[in-house]
């Protein structure tokens, strides 16, 4: 369907753009629950994260979905690597964000997508397969959840935001003064993993998300999303992000918000 009702009105080249954009994450969806709960084949990589049959699949239907309808685009996956870094437009691709979880039958896995333009997000997708839910931001456009407009919260204070940490055993290990200092912060804290926490937050029910050790096609395609929700997305020195980012996120609501979240995490 390609004009879901209530759906966000894009121009012309940039709703082409988001329509395929939906499809694939349709064709992925299909893809990753047609493995999801099944005997998979598991690798481990040199970082010791597991990678399945299901990663490569997926990857794979999205590589030919791309190479068939814009041949002329890079594409940077997580398991096959940068075809075309010197294209102007790139599409990136986490076929399974969530391997663990995946893996482990649990459903908030997701499927991240973006789309870049001399590297910055113009386009963003999080897909859930097991919650049939698919977020869409583009750029000065909005986001929508299955066609539904979504924006952030108004929440300005950490003392009344829901906080989640995510990869909260890697911050521990290795900033446990931080560590400390988000235990005590927030209305109320969760722990997570994964790209859910920050989609929970472009659909307003989260405020603030500290996210830690992440690669670009798992903060590139959020970024796009949480930012056309209204929020904000930066690496912990406040900076863009971009493919170098160091992997250090922050995601929050509301510029306050944000400033406050840069303070705790620098001490």
């Amino acid at each position: 369907m390609l004009n879901p009702p209530n759906a966000v009105v894009l121009p012309a080249t940039t709703a082409d753009i988001a329509t395929h954009a939906t499809e694939i994450a349709r064709i992925a969806a299909d893809a990753a629950r047609g493995y999801f709960r099944g005997r998979l084949g598991v690798e481990f990589k040199a970082d010791e994260s597991p990678v399945t049959q299901a990663d490569k699949g997926v990857e794979a239907v999205v590589r030919q979905y791309l190479a068939d309808h814009f041949p002329d685009d890079g594409i940077f996956g997580e398991e096959q690597g940068f075809e075309g870094s010197d294209r102007q437009n790139v599409w990136i691709v986490d076929p399974i964000d969530g391997t663990r979880s995946f893996l482990s039958g649990h459903p908030l896995f997701g499927f991240l997508l973006g789309y870049l333009t001399d590297g910055v997000p113009r386009l963003g997708v999080i897909g859930m397969p097991a919650l049939d839910e698919v977020l869409l931001g583009m750029k000065d456009q909005g986001a929508s959840l299955n066609g539904k407009p979504v924006s952030v919260s108004a929440t300005r204070r950490l003392s009344d935001a829901v906080l989640f940490v995510n990869e909260g055993d890697k911050i521990y290990r290795d900033h446990p003064a931080l560590f400390d200092r988000l235990m005590k912060s927030g209305q109320t804290r969760r722990f997570a993993y994964d790209c859910y926490p920050h989609a929970l937050l472009a659909m307003g029910h989260v405020d603030a998300v500290i996210d830690y050790d992440l690669q670009p096609y798992d903060y590139l395609p959020v970024t796009a999303v949480v930012e056309a929700a209204g929020g904000i997305m930066s690496d912990w020195d406040g900076k863009p992000l971009n493919l170098n980012s160091d992997g250090r996120v922050i995601s929050a609501a509301t510029p306050q918000l944000h400033a406050e979240l840069l303070e705790l995490v620098n001490g």
